[in-house]
């Protein structure tokens, strides 16, 4: 079986993920957590990218719960980098209106596939980083 870049390796992403509180170690955290909770998966049949937070949002409440206390750790990694109350205030409000649609059933499910908190805390986050600490930018494509 050989590996493609597409595929998701767990063990991988654990192995290069950098444990430093700098800006480019932080960056490299929060695009791997973002792509675990956000886009590990292919959901087969729609063909659309789901993550953990959409799988472990499956079980009821406490799943939900689960899936916010994740996608807090994006929050705590902008807190500790820097970001403004009102980016950190805009964050909180993502995942908490996430977790919120999450306690309906089926409503929460289907809005995981297109309301994407940790996707647009990435995007924040990236913003902060690219206008503060230049050096992190990174092209992808």
């Amino acid at each position: 079986m050989t590996n493609t870049a597409s595929r998701f390796d767990p063990a991988q992403l654990a192995a290069t993920l950098p444990l430093g509180r700098d800006p480019a170690a932080v960056r490299q955290r929060v695009e791997a957590l973002e792509r675990i909770l956000e886009r590990a998966f292919i959901l087969p049949g729609l063909n659309r990218p789901v993550g953990l937070d959409f799988i472990v949002g499956l079980i009821p409440v406490v799943g939900d719960l689960i899936a916010a206390a994740m996608g807090s750790w994006l929050v705590w990694e902008a807190r500790n980098l820097g970001l403004s109350k009102f980016q950190i205030a805009r964050m909180m409000g993502n995942v908490g209106f996430d977790a919120v649609l999450g306690f309906i059933p089926f409503v929460g499910d289907a809005a995981d596939l297109y309301f994407r908190s940790n996707t647009r805390n990435l995007k924040i986050i990236k913003r902060h980083l690219d206008k503060h600490h230049p050096s992190t930018v990174t092209l992808s494509g």
